[in-house]
């Protein structure tokens, strides 16, 4: 039997004629002179809830504990500006340099810019949950699963998510203070432990620190909490775009009109020597 989810395509829709449930969604209502999100009354949730309960309820659905509320306010907050040290703002500056009415077009392009390689915690997520998920189920070791994690990443060719970072070598400042603040309010659990161990273990089989990073501690504390990879992938962003914002702006107002890559700055031709057609 097919599940719901492979019978909603357009090929079904075309075929049966039947449009109703084309269009729907879980998340808000809204009629002449009401809205209700999540099955709260809008007027309700700006009167008695903050930013951040509010934000939790219309990705998860419910109104988050204090403790949510708190560990994700916390993990917001920690997704400060990074300088140029983030892909990110060096794409929205790009954009804001050749188009300066507006700082809207280079947000949008600083938030396509983050990914696996520019620190989205959404891969780490996925291994913390997968991994932890397994451990718990078959009662294997910490430091066993932490192996198997990484024989795993080693067989694929790729590099375990979550920890390093090219400019904060022997512990990211960022991370240090989130996993301190999460551990007080009880936030850095299991898959907290299993991502120490993985940095501990891979720390001594490269002879050099390779730490716990933002984007795991991230990772860690938003799985922690109930948020599914794709919802931590989108807050990680929007959380960054504040940055953005920031950015943007300071570009239009100071910055310099069309940067470019000059070769005073590294670009390099590397391609074959000047040559002539043959005929």
């Amino acid at each position: 039997m097919k599940d719901e989810k492979s019978l909603r395509n357009i090929g079904t829709y075309m075929e049966g004629g039947d449009w109703s449930d084309y269009w729907r969604t879980r998340i808000s209502d809204v009629r002449r002179g009401r809205i209700i999100v999540r099955g709260y009354p809008f007027e309700e949730i700006v009167e008695k809830l903050s930013f951040i309960e509010a934000i939790f309820l219309l990705i998860r659905g419910e109104i988050p504990t204090p403790r949510q509320a708190k560990l994700m306010d916390l993990a917001l907050r920690c997704t400060m500006d990074q300088q140029f040290i983030n892909s990110a703002a060096c794409a929205a500056r790009y954009i804001a340099s050749a188009f300066p009415e507006t700082p809207i077009p280079a947000i949008a392009g600083g938030m396509l810019a983050n990914g696996s390689v520019t620190g989205s915690p959404q891969e780490c997520a996925e291994m913390l949950l997968k991994w932890d998920g397994e451990r718990q189920q078959k009662g294997w070791p910490l430091e066993e699963t932490a192996l198997k994690v990484m024989d795993w990443y080693a067989k694929q060719g790729k590099r375990v998510p979550g920890l390093g970072h090219p400019l904060h070598k022997t512990g990211e400042p960022r991370a240090i203070l989130l996993r301190k603040k999460a551990s007080e309010l009880d936030g850095w659990g299991s898959k907290g432990e299993l991502l120490d161990a993985l940095a501990e273990r891979m720390t001594k089989q490269r002879g050099r620190p390779l730490p716990v990073n933002l984007a795991g501690a991230e990772a860690v504390i938003m799985t922690e909490i109930g948020f599914d990879p794709l919802e931590i992938a989108g807050l990680a962003a929007v959380g960054y775009g504040m940055a953005l914002i920031a950015h943007a702006v300071e570009e239009i107002r100071e910055g310099v009109p069309l940067r470019i890559i000059p070769e005073a700055l590294g670009a390099r031709y590397i391609g074959v020597p000047e040559r002539h057609i043959p005929f």
